[in-house]
């Protein structure tokens, strides 16, 4: 029999949210956190617009030996973590060391910790530069500096993929509790909002230039125009089952399946990946089409993009209409943490019944997607998917469902 693995606790740092609480209420009500940045003087970049997490004052929730040696996105996914095993009823000090495991999302590491190194290094010499620049940087510094905080020895690990790399992340702690290890933490958060963040972002040539909080991100209008992007994440706490059940935890939803592909070369003429990741995961879970309650779209903001997106949606779905949301469009793409909080966002569903809106867009017609638009919606929410797209091809699906 194969085992089942739970979510049993959920950690948000996000745009519109300072905890999965205080994250989920300001989502049902629409709360908009995209908006001029404050981390730096925007002025002379053309994108001016990000989410950023308000009201995080790291020294409020971590002792001051890991400030000098940690970036803010690694302050933001420990606070995270210890909010989510909070929210778990889990102790680490409870478990042996070899039964917890970490493993996370990264899209960037530690870029402004970087960034703060390198101008010591051009402006004062060598000599000034920080000891920990030799990991604070790092994809797998928030997997490492969780588990040394947390005293966890299982395995251990860190996805770079991109937007598609929450989900990744998840599935990869799945695996890992199906071959023995009892609890894991995972998700992903990325912080990159500083001025040598910022230019590489740009590069891109994927971000929004509207200076309008808005309507700079627009999933499935017709005046999409590029991305905001964001800082944030959630951290989850993923356990075996019988494990959970048996100490009495609190189960969101299990991770039912889980499917990702590669798209084909550009130019090759043959289809985008997204469809078969979808059918991957539908597959793995045991279920069709006519299960899912709700999808909780990737949204690019891209009108190619979006097209691809709308197209394996009602391919699959093959005639049925399925509500879907883009939360994200009061936070912005947080990278690696985008698809994480959507895996929190589809965990409150269903627990309590309720679709959380996309805002903002006027939905072009011609995706033919039954968007829940500006106000949430109630409904019996008992099977969620969960979609995700990282920049280089990566196309991920993840199907979470309610704990029988």
């Amino acid at each position: 029999m194969t085992t089942s693995v739970v979510i049993t606790g959920l950690g948000v740092a996000s745009p519109n949210g300072l905890g999965a609480e205080d994250y989920w209420k300001a989502t049902i009500g629409a709360k908009n956190g995209i908006g001029r940045i404050t981390r730096f003087d925007p002025s002379g970049y053309p994108a001016k617009l990000a989410g950023e997490v308000p009201g995080f004052q790291a020294e409020e929730y971590l002792p001051s030996r890991l400030l000098p040696q940690t970036d803010r996105v690694t302050r933001l996914a420990l606070v995270a973590t210890d909010w989510a095993l909070a929210d778990a009823g889990v102790d680490p000090k409870d478990f042996p060391d070899f039964d917890m495991g970490v493993i996370t999302a990264s899209a960037a590491g530690g870029f402004e910790f970087g960034q703060g190194e390198l101008q010591s290094l051009w402006s004062r010499g060598s000599q000034y530069v920080s000891a920990y620049q030799s990991f604070a940087w790092f994809y797998a510094v928030n997997s490492g500096q969780i588990s040394i905080r947390n005293g966890m020895k299982g395995p251990a690990g860190v996805v770079v993929s991109e937007g598609a790399g929450g989900l990744d992340a998840v599935a990869h702690a799945r695996r890992q509790i199906r071959k023995g290890t009892p609890l894991i933490v995972t998700g992903g958060v990325d912080a990159s909002i500083c001025t040598w963040g910022w230019v590489a972002q740009l590069s891109t040539g994927k971000l929004s230039t509207s200076d309008e909080p808005t309507r700079a991100y627009l999933p499935f209008d017709r005046d999409a125009r590029g991305y905001v992007p964001g800082e944030g994440g959630a951290i989850l706490i993923a356990e075996d089952g019988d494990a959970a059940r048996s100490r009495g935890a609190h189960i969101y939803g299990e991770i039912a399946g889980y499917g990702s592909t590669i798209d084909p070369r550009p130019g090759s003429g043959r289809e985008p990946g997204l469809r078969k990741a979808i059918q991957i995961a539908l597959v793995d879970a045991g279920i069709t089409a006519d299960d899912i309650d709700v999808i909780f779209a990737d949204g690019a903001g891209d009108p190619a993009l979006d097209r691809i997106e709308a197209e394996a949606i009602n391919a699959v779905l093959a005639g049925r209409s399925v509500p879907v949301t883009v939360p994200k469009t009061m936070t912005g793409r947080l990278y690696s943490g985008a698809a994480a909080l959507d895996l929190a966002a589809a965990c409150y569903s269903i627990r309590d019944g309720i679709i959380p809106p996309t805002v903002h867009i006027d939905p072009c017609p011609d995706y033919a997607l039954d968007l829940v638009i500006g106000e949430p919606r109630k409904a019996e929410v008992r099977t969620a998917l969960v979609l995700a797209r990282g920049t280089g091809g990566f196309n991920s699906a993840m199907v979470v469902r309610a704990a029988d």
